[in-house]
């Protein structure tokens, strides 16, 4: 499938309140800036699923009035997604958890850690056409 214009290299980020009410939105993003890229089904839901657990993991340190940032970058064969919120508590996820385990299976690499003023955040990057829990 030839596409008349190629993402690489575009950015997309959306701000929204830190409450779980709103994570459809980025599930919905999730879903479509993959589809741009041309990510199968499976794909696609595996990644939504991983953006879903990532935010899990960061609104209940949320600080109050926060807001959620996920930011999209987008790469010829591959999708890296960032998620931050300020929190109350500064504290990274566990990497030894179930939770971990699930955003790893589902997105290949995974990363976090904190930025200035409490800010955590996570980082899954997907590429196309790699098997359910293979690193790229």
């Amino acid at each position: 499938m030839n596409r008349p214009e190629s993402p690489a290299g575009d950015i997309v980020e959306v701000t929204l309140p830190a409450s779980s009410a709103y994570l459809s939105v980025l599930r919905t993003a999730t879903a479509g800036l993959a589809a741009r890229l041309d990510f199968t089904l499976d794909e696609i839901e595996d990644l939504r699923i991983a953006v879903d657990e990532a935010c899990a993991m960061l609104l209940p340190q949320a600080a109050p009035d926060a807001e959620l940032v996920c930011r999209f970058a987008l790469e010829d064969d591959a999708i890296e997604v960032t998620v931050r919120a300020p929190t109350t508590r500064g504290v990274q996820p566990e990497r030894e958890t179930f939770s971990w385990t699930v955003l790893t299976a589902l997105a290949g690499e995974v990363d976090a850690g904190i930025d200035e003023g409490l800010t955590v955040w996570i980082s899954l990057h997907k590429r196309r056409g790699l098997p359910t829990g293979a690193a790229s």
